[in-house]
């Protein structure tokens, strides 16, 4: 069932398309918000007709509004599997080509080992300059770290419950995530000591049902879940307090970039250790929950570009991929 309301003379059957996604496990919130602008579409041309023609699709596809191309290259594909599920209905329609997806441009910001110190000696120095228990300070030196130290996304991780967060066995449960997977990631011990002592923290402030199995793990300073925007807040902060110049909301750095760094970080270890970057391949991309190794082949690319010295054929087994996380300065 969708949790929008659909006008258009294709509103039933976008209910059961979107239906039949989520029936078969997928979120279909992004896509569902999108089918919704497409109705909204449908609407304002007045089509009344089942079937979707080359002229309103060819409309829904212009690029007159300044559209990225991977945007315009989502909207046609989602108006593309709509109109495949509405031609298997025995509707007569048309059914828009994909255009060429487009080449990626973008450049993640890869933070030196030197300037994640700098980001973690400011997260251990902030202060609140006054009192305000909505403030989720006190989370930031230990999430910061975890983000660095698992390469999660910052989303997985505030969406973390104490019951996600096994200390004893050394790892984390990310449940319902991007790509609609549970899995399992294990912390090394640095990162678990980091955890104990945020937790030691955390356990001192007079907040009933801190330690619910289903409460959040990150808390502000009155026991609810921290926001996004107040993270990005503080996150920002640090970056003035380490001297790192942030240039904008496009171009960094951000926050994600913490994960790509730990994937660049990560096969900078496996090369010291001496293993194929492309025999760890597989390993860092199942970690890391890609659907595909195309995905986690950019970080054998990017890696190799910060340090050609690191792309050699050479042999090993298992060793500790994970970076050593510093100790929260006391």
């Amino acid at each position: 069932m969708s949790n929008k309301l659909f006008w258009s003379v294709f509103a039933p059957y976008i209910n059961e398309f979107i239906g039949l996604k989520r029936s078969l496990g997928y979120k279909y919130k992004e896509e569902e918000r999108l089918l919704y602008t497409f109705d909204q579409f449908i609407l304002n041309q007045d089509h009344t007709n089942l079937g979707l023609t080359k002229e309103i699709s060819d409309k829904w596809a212009d690029r007159g509004h300044n559209e990225a191309e991977l945007t315009i290259y989502s909207k046609v594909k989602l108006v593309k599997q709509f109109a495949e599920y509405l031609r298997d209905q025995g509707i007569k329609t048309y059914v828009p080509k994909l255009p060429k997806y487009p080449e990626r441009t973008f450049i993640p910001y890869i933070y030196s080992h030197e300037e994640l110190n700098a980001i973690f000696h400011a997260c251990d120095s902030m202060r609140l300059r006054c009192r305000n228990v909505y403030s989720c300070l006190l989370i930031i030196p230990c999430l910061l770290r975890l983000l660095y130290g698992t390469g999660i996304r910052i989303s997985e991780a505030l969406s973390l419950k104490n019951k996600d967060v096994n200390i004893n066995g050394r790892y984390l449960t990310l449940r319902d995530t991007k790509n609609g997977k549970d899995r399992l990631v294990p912390i090394s011990d640095s990162l678990t000591a980091v955890c104990k002592d945020y937790l030691e923290h955390r356990d001192k402030l007079p907040v009933i049902g801190l330690k619910r199995e289903n409460g959040p793990f990150f808390v502000s300073l009155n026991g609810e879940a921290c926001k996004h925007s107040s993270v990005h807040r503080w996150f920002r902060k640090a970056l003035t307090l380490a001297e790192i110049p942030y240039t904008g909301k496009k171009n960094g750095p951000r926050i994600h970039d913490i994960r790509h760094t730990f994937a660049c970080h990560s096969f900078l270890n496996l090369s010291h250790e001496g293993l194929d970057l492309y025999c760890s391949w597989p390993y860092l991309s199942a970690y890391l929950g890609h659907q595909s190794l195309e995905s986690t082949e950019q970080y054998i690319r990017l890696t190799s570009q910060i340090y050609p010295e690191l792309l050699k054929n050479t042999e090993g087994l298992y060793v500790d991929i994970l970076p050593d996380i510093p100790d929260k300065i006391k």
